[in-house]
């Protein structure tokens, strides 16, 4: 299958299509540098999406190779996984099933990004359906278990894709995409819907849609972000960004997904991941990124996570240029409240001298 072109400019844009059947990001609305810098949302060189930086060997594209087999040359799956020669089905809309795929070579590469095309659909009606997707990129691979049908205690990053609230005091608005990184030592707790060990998230209503939804995961440079495609508009959505992220080198690619009680159909379309053309210093080239530990530096503890009414979260912690605006806001602040309170005190100086 020939790789399709896009070409990309500043930040996220419109998901232009290059050539038939590849979905990715495209030319975006041109916006001033100094806004970019306001809104901290200038980013790296992005990959143009030609041949070169798509990474076959990482990508599951159809057609499939292996239909009808219990293995992929690329891939391998396990489960309740069922492969056609249209999706990769995860779990059928049954209860108590629980199916994942994982790619077979480990990804090198310092800086990339993954599209996924994927669809979770049933019969269900509102808050009768489950559980959802996780998309992973992990040491481990191919070990189920209770999150998402895959292993809790993980060492890596996980992205969770969380059709049912199973906190009911909970004021988020669900389906939730949120993300993880864990060094081993954190447990996802279900019954609160991760909250406590989660980073960032948005409501994203991808459940039951009519046309084609996408989810594409930026990582470089310490910077991860999340966007999504869900209105059929052919556009990115900000959903996650966060800074301050270390994850290493030599990790799986991988998507599971669980039923419980209540279930749905959990569909991957395709994944495809490319690499970023991003130059790093010397001492960045220096470092054994295999032996890195899976970290984010926090400028708040995830415990400290607060829903707000309308089911959103916090977007991650502060950037340098956000820090640095709100020292400047405050310092002009200070500056006003000095040259009002001079001039005040100054109109009460010549106030009182017109009464000797």
């Amino acid at each position: 299958m020939a790789a399709e072109g896009w070409i990309w400019r500043w930040g996220w844009g419109r998901r232009c299509l290059g050539r038939p059947g590849l979905p990715g990001p495209g030319p975006g609305p041109t916006t001033p540098l100094f806004l970019l810098l306001l809104l901290g949302s200038v980013t790296a060189d992005i990959t143009d999406g030609n041949s070169e930086h798509l990474k076959r060997e990482h990508s599951l594209i159809k057609p499939y190779q292996g239909v009808g087999s219990s293995s992929m040359p690329l891939w391998d799956f396990q489960g309740s996984t069922m492969l056609t020669s249209q999706y990769v089905r995860l779990t059928p809309d049954e209860r108590s099933k629980e199916g994942s795929i994982w790619n077979h070579q480990p990804c090198f590469l310092k800086d990339w990004e993954m599209h996924v095309h994927f669809k979770v659909h049933g019969t269900g009606k509102k808050n009768l359906h489950g559980d959802g997707i996780a998309l992973w990129y992990t040491r481990d691979r191919l070990v189920s278990g209770p999150v998402f049908g895959s292993k809790d205690n993980f060492h890596g990053l996980a992205i969770f894709l969380d059709t049912y609230p199973n906190d009911e005091t909970t004021e988020r608005v669900f389906p939730y995409i949120s993300v993880m990184v864990n060094n081993g030592s954190l447990s996802y707790d279900h019954s609160k819907d991760g909250r406590w060990t989660e980073l960032a998230g948005c409501t994203a209503d991808f459940r039951n849609r009519d046309h084609d939804t996408f989810l594409a995961v930026r990582y470089s440079r310490g910077r991860l972000t999340v966007m999504t495609d869900l209105e059929d508009k052919n556009e990115w959505k900000n959903c996650i960004d966060i800074t301050g992220v270390r994850l290493p080198t030599g990790y799986y690619f991988g998507a599971s997904a669980g039923t419980g009680d209540l279930s749905d159909n959990h569909d991957i379309i395709s994944m495809k991941l490319f690499q970023l053309m991003v130059e790093h210093t010397p001492d960045e080239e220096s470092i054994d990124w295999t032996k890195i530990e899976p970290s984010v530096n926090f400028l708040k503890s995830p415990k400290d996570n607060v829903d707000d009414p309308t089911g959103n979260f916090r977007s991650g912690p502060l950037t340098g240029w956000r820090v640095f605006l709100l020292l400047l806001c405050a310092l002009l602040g200070i500056v006003v409240c000095a040259v009002v309170g001079a001039v005040v005190f100054q109109k009460r100086q010549e106030r009182n001298k017109r009464f000797y």
